[in-house]
């Protein structure tokens, strides 16, 4: 990505710190660029779960509109309320969007962030006891091995008030399973790098219906619509990307003639404007000449109680085109069940053709930098380990 980047300067924490100890206490006047609005200041690559990283681009402009929608500084936006201030513990990369166009209104708020060499689930709970954050965030995966701590109950959590997740949905076990045990309000939050990280999300107060089977609503300052064509899931605001970095095709690609991101996420607005996702296009296989959307058959899959955390892939098939294959972790203290018993247990719930044809035990998921599961390397892992 550095090449693609053609960055004039690296900085990493060895050669950064080595450069401070060697600088002169001052440096005299030095002339800065003029402030501009619209300059590129902030390149951030996407998780490439299914193709080659972008850099989606971000100026001084965006920055501003991404901490007006967080901080709901232009609306009584209470979802934005749990990012007013205080402790808070880092639990992804800094080149997560999650960070990397939230600094300034970590700054405007006066946060405190708590980083983590290594992202443990033992050690954030230490943290998050220690300094009494109010609130958690990151993705679901977090909260599912905060869950899994062995002595969980041993740490004073009371002091969370609110989780905000995102990264994608979060099971309805997992949302139930974090509100009882933390006491806390879960919100889930639909975005992506494109969106500046901003688009839509469960409220605080949400009844189970929104917390457990939606993304919830767009937040204020953002806009919502479904391409009826393909049921494509589009967004505009003023915290979208300007564009790719370096890349004028693939960012006319990126937006439709009247100016909205294409997500490549597939769903649906209810009655109620609440946002029910359907999966990725570029997910999608086909078996036996039927659409197969990965989402819909994890979510089946990931309620059963010896399964932690699961992802379909396809593998080819010589006879059916694509077979799907359900690669998950264990529950821990279960029995590690087979592929007959996952089928049976969805068979209720899914198509006979969207039920798993083959299964394989994992200890962990492959995950991207951006906390999303790599589904190019689960693709080749399932190639590999086929009949």
């Amino acid at each position: 990505m550095l090449d693609r980047l053609a960055a004039d300067l690296v900085l990493d924490a060895e050669r950064l710190a080595a450069l401070v100890a060697a600088a002169p206490a001052s440096v005299g006047d030095v002339d800065l660029p003029a402030p501009d609005p619209d300059r590129v200041t902030t390149v951030v690559f996407t998780s490439g779960t299914t193709g080659e990283p972008k850099g989606a681009t971000f100026t001084e402009r965006h920055l501003d509109a991404i901490t007006r929608i967080d901080l709901g500084i232009d609306t009584a936006d209470a979802g934005a309320a749990w990012g007013t201030g205080g402790p808070m513990l880092v639990s992804t990369q800094f080149c997560h969007i999650g960070v990397s166009t939230k600094m300034s209104w970590y700054l405007r708020t006066g946060s405190t962030l708590h980083l983590l060499p290594r992202w443990r689930p033992a050690d954030a709970l230490r943290l998050i006891s220690r300094h009494r954050m109010p609130s958690i965030g990151g993705v679901a995966a977090h909260i599912g091995l905060l869950l899994r701590v062995p002595d969980f109950n041993a740490y004073d959590v009371s002091s969370v008030r609110t989780i905000v997740i995102g990264g994608g949905p979060s099971p309805a076990a997992l949302v139930e399973e974090a509100r009882r045990r933390f006491g806390a309000d879960y919100s889930i939050r639909y975005s992506s790098t494109e969106s500046g990280g901003c688009g839509t999300g469960t409220a605080f107060d949400a009844d189970d219906d929104e917390a457990l089977n939606t993304v919830g609503r767009p937040r204020p300052g953002v806009e919502v619509r479904i391409d009826a064509p393909n049921s494509e899931l589009q967004l505009r605001s003023g915290a979208v990307m300007a564009g790719y970095w370096r890349e004028p095709e693939r960012t006319a690609l990126a937006f439709t003639t009247d100016g909205w991101l294409r997500t490549g996420d597939l769903g649906v607005l209810d009655e109620r404007g609440l946002l029910r996702l359907q999966g990725r296009a570029t997910d999608m296989y086909i078996r036996g000449g039927y659409n197969v959307h990965p989402a819909e058959v994890e979510a089946v899959l990931v309620e059963h109680p010896a399964v932690a955390a699961v992802s379909v892939v396809a593998r080819p098939d010589a006879v059916l085109g694509e077979l799907g294959v359900a690669v998950f972790v264990p529950a821990p203290g279960r029995s590690v069940p087979t592929v007959d018993e996952l089928r049976a247990f969805a068979r209720d719930r899914l198509a006979a053709y969207k039920l798993p044809d083959d299964a394989v035990a994992v200890d962990e998921l492959p995950l991207t930098t951006m906390d999303k599961v790599d589904r190019r390397k689960l693709a080749a892992f399932v190639a590999q380990s086929g009949p």
